[in-house]
């Protein structure tokens, strides 16, 4: 089994119903609860919207390698009604990415591990750092809590 983290996002709809329906959607199809942080609701990040976002991460054991993983959080996505229309950001039902793969690295057509922004967004790494402090990651090598204090982002980030 691999450890993997992922974060959790919706910003349309019962956000919350969101996320908790997503939770258990993945653990079904793809592993194992590790751990699972609390709810943040934060501002959009990259575009402007009205619509506030509820965040969180969690850690899964799995036994599925990262592309196929990729494939199961896309079709889950899918499941919950989420379109994709072009580039960039939207608003969303449900935003599932990939943040870390245990220390692979990846950087594949479709998936790059570890997700490219993690360090540049805080409403990533406040709840990734609440379920994995010591987290070192393997291409800073420095920890997800060291990451947080060096972010740049100050986005509004509260807990519910």
């Amino acid at each position: 089994m691999k450890l993997a983290y992922l974060s959790l996002g919706s910003n349309l709809g019962q956000r919350e119903g969101h996320l908790e329906e997503a939770r258990k959607l993945i653990l079904n199809q793809t592993g194992e609860l590790e751990r699972i942080s609390r709810y943040y609701e934060s501002e959009p990040w990259g575009y402007s919207s009205g619509n506030r976002f509820y965040n969180c991460c969690l850690s899964l054991r799995t036994t599925l390698d990262p592309l196929p993983l990729l494939d199961m959080l896309l079709a889950i996505e899918k499941q919950m009604g989420r379109e994709r229309a072009g580039k960039g950001y939207s608003d969303r039902i449900i935003d599932i990415d990939l943040l870390l793969f245990g220390d692979i690295l990846l950087d594949h057509p479709r998936l790059t591990l570890p997700h490219p922004a993690i360090e540049k967004r805080r409403f990533v790494l406040v709840p990734l750092a609440e379920i994995a402090p010591g987290l070192i990651h393997p291409v800073t090598g420095i920890s997800i809590s060291q990451m947080l204090q060096q972010c740049d982002d100050q986005s509004g980030i509260t807990m519910l």
